[in-house]
């Protein structure tokens, strides 16, 4: 069977996401063993989870500004090498600052990642595939995290955290190796896609009006990109959805294993499942996007999935305030994440739809805001806790941050291409 090579270009990119997760899913699978030889607190262990955010963060618009120059195939290679490295290096680290810049560096060299898909997929994906491409490649770090937790908690106890942190560094060295033989940016240049494949994906995919005459056109500035109401909107609202997920990511295995004292295996197994449920959300949110698109209701089809999945992750997040017991809140968490990845194909849609051949700086912007979500959540957590003496608050500031998401999507555009796109 000739498989298309889009579809292999859309596995690749989930094989990434996946590894990307459970890179990252090895800090908090670890917590514990960290905390302990290191002699970290806490709250250093928050400022450890939440200093790879804010790399991430910060290097998003330049990661995004490197793709759009460089390209998917360069750009990917390099930053999937770089993060690989510095996955390797955490098993080196010997106090609380060299596990921080280490982390930090980690995060930095993530931030290209989902720029570069983003930025493939505009030259790549047919318009009407964008929203199932999107859902499967983002699925691919929920099924990573999920995978991850247990997996990672049990290469910890049986081969200790070092050890565990440079094995993952030494796969992801692999992926980079087979994406720069494998991938390239265009279609038009990839020695053996056929020709019906070509012809298709130039027919089908969004039409930049600029691409004969790039050098000429308008560049895309930061007063652009920045006073855009329509990105800010985007900006915000995937702050909101960020902050919601990360939870996963950072404190929900030493919350399941220390609130209903668990073991370090089967806290893994329940911290599974919210991840899980975060990968059907973006295989139905895909899905959703791309049958409401072949309606003719290109606005619809991005507003409809994100205001859904913003309510649901306000519904789960209230409603396990109120659980007690792992089984309760881990339904709860499921329905909060399966809605709060609802968002991201159509949040990566949009960015795509109104970035165009700026996709990979537009994402990036959008990704950084989103991020520094996540750095906020990392030390929301722990902080609040200090400060009410209840995991309940975090919920619910979570639950109001859903809200006023759910409220943006009324006025976010797609229609609207920013200036020099």
């Amino acid at each position: 069977m000739n498989i298309p090579k889009r579809y292999w270009l859309t596995f690749g990119a989930f094989l990434l996401t996946l590894l990307l997760y459970v890179d990252r899913a090895c800090i908090s699978s670890a917590e514990g063993d960290i905390a302990a030889d290191l002699h970290l607190t806490k709250t250093q262990m928050g400022w450890v989870m939440s200093i790879f955010a804010l790399g991430y963060a910060l290097c998003q618009v330049p990661a995004g500004m490197l793709v759009d120059r460089w390209g998917p195939r360069r750009t990917l290679t390099t930053v999937v090498g770089f993060w690989s490295l510095f996955t390797g290096l955490t098993a080196a680290t010997v106090n609380f600052s060299s596990l921080m810049i280490c982390r930090f560096l980690f995060g930095a060299g993530e931030a290209g990642a989902f720029p570069g898909c983003a930025r493939a997929i505009y030259s790549w994906i047919p318009m009407s595939e964008r929203g199932l491409t999107q859902g499967i490649i983002f699925s691919g770090s929920r099924i990573g995290l999920a995978f991850a937790l247990p997996l990672v908690a049990w290469m910890v106890q049986t081969l200790g955290w070092r050890a565990s942190f440079v094995l993952l560094g030494v796969v992801g060295l692999f992926w980079a190796i087979f994406w720069y033989f494998w991938f390239r940016d265009t279609p038009e240049s990839h020695p053996t896609l056929s020709t019906e494949e070509r012809q298709l994906i130039l027919r089908t995919r969004q039409q930049d009006e600029d691409a004969n005459n790039s050098e000429k056109s308008p560049k895309l500035s930061a007063s652009t990109l920045f006073g855009s109401v329509n990105m800010g909107l985007v900006m915000g609202q995937y702050f909101c959805s960020n902050f919601t997920f990360f939870f996963c990511l950072s404190w929900l295995f030493p919350y399941m294993k220390e609130t209903y004292k668990l073991d370090t295996v089967e806290a893994g197994f329940y911290a599974a499942a919210p991840p899980l449920a975060g990968a059907v959300g973006n295989w139905i949110s895909g899905w959703l996007v791309d049958r409401i698109y072949r309606h003719g209701a290109w606005k619809m089809s991005r507003q409809l999935p994100a205001i859904l999945g913003f309510a649901l992750a306000a519904a789960g997040l209230t409603a396990c305030a109120w659980v007690n017991s792992p089984l309760g809140a881990v339904v709860c968490l499921s329905i909060a994440i399966l809605g709060a990845d609802m968002t991201l194909s159509p949040s990566w849609a949009v960015c795509i739809d109104i970035g165009r051949r700026h996709a990979g700086t537009v994402s990036g912007t959008m990704n950084m805001a989103g991020n520094l979500g996540a750095f906020v959540t990392s030390l929301a957590f722990p902080y609040l806790l200090a400060w009410t003496g209840t995991h309940h608050t975090f919920f619910y500031v979570g639950a109001t941050l859903n809200l006023a998401a759910t409220g943006a999507w009324f006025f976010i555009r797609p229609d609207r291409p920013l200036a020099g796109c």
